[in-house]
């Protein structure tokens, strides 16, 4: 199932009637033993490509249905057709996670088709606007603060409560180690990610008695399209000698190892691929 969310004509009683549904797809019968998130439900935003699509996929891989939420149609339903090509029940939402009604209209469309949540990855996000603060557009500056931190807070805030209801989970949001540390570029992407992962650990604060672990992942450098043009899978980015530009299958390791904890595992930490100190 494909939908699309729009936050200027969304009516949870007319979601049908505003969003675009093509056929929903059911899994097929899968080796429950070889597969450790086998009856998990999952959504991952931001994963219609880069890391989010890795980590969607590599959730399905590992047993779990899988909601893909981002922006553009066409890469999420590309993303929910591989998964179902897995064998896993798939969801493609299209949404804008800094729209707080398109967050909510989503999660209701998404508890409409899964009964429950057992893995949230906060993925969505990205240096949008890398400009020093003297030379920068004010509305360009916060638009990419709020990218990478309201995204977290507006999708924890409303698909979360479905986690409580349905006995707890995990929630694995990607950070950056720009955001543990200052510099002098970088600076609305640096304070988002810094925001999100004071929000981390607020939330394993919060969260802890309703049996949710909340953790950061920070990937270290990946090539992706944002980062493509000036970074070469292999080499080390321009930034950080001792760094290797990574893939972003390479980044689903550790998060289905934070999926897969057990219960009373690490919360509030932040876990990172990077290959220098943040």
């Amino acid at each position: 199932m494909i939908l699309r969310i729009d936050a200027d004509k969304f009516n949870p009683r007319l979601a049908a009637t505003n969003s675009r549904i093509f056929s929903c797809r059911k899994a097929t019968t899968v080796d429950q033993d070889s597969q450790p998130l086998h009856g998990r439900a999952a959504l991952v935003t931001g994963g219609g490509r880069g890391i989010g699509r890795s980590i969607a996929i590599g959730l399905a891989r590992a047993g779990a249905d899988v909601c893909v939420l981002a922006r553009t149609d066409t890469e999420v339903t590309a993303v929910a057709d591989e998964i179902t090509g897995i064998g896993r029940k798939s969801l493609a939402l299209a949404a804008d996670v800094t729209d707080r009604t398109a967050v909510q209209g989503a999660a209701e469309e998404f508890s409409d088709t899964f009964d429950r949540l057992d893995i949230l990855v906060n993925n969505a996000g990205g240096a949008t606007d890398r400009s020093g603060i003297l030379e920068s557009s004010v509305d360009d500056w916060l638009a990419a603060v709020r990218l990478n931190i309201d995204s977290v807070y507006l999708v924890s805030r409303h698909f979360v409560p479905l986690m409580i209801e349905t006995g707890g989970g995990k929630i694995i949001n990607v950070g950056s180690g720009m955001g543990h540390q200052p510099g002098d570029s970088n600076s609305s992407y640096r304070v988002g990610k810094a925001g999100s992962w004071m929000l981390t650990q607020c939330m394993s604060a919060e969260l802890w008695s309703h049996g949710i672990d909340v953790n950061e992942l920070v990937p270290g450098p990946v090539a992706t399209r944002a980062t493509t043009d000036f970074m070469e899978v292999g080499g080390p980015p321009p930034f950080a000698p001792s760094e290797r530009m990574k893939t972003p299958d390479e980044v689903v390791p550790l998060a289905a190892w934070l999926a897969t904890q057990p219960e009373g595992g690490p919360t509030g930490q932040s876990f990172s691929l990077a290959r220098r100190p943040i």
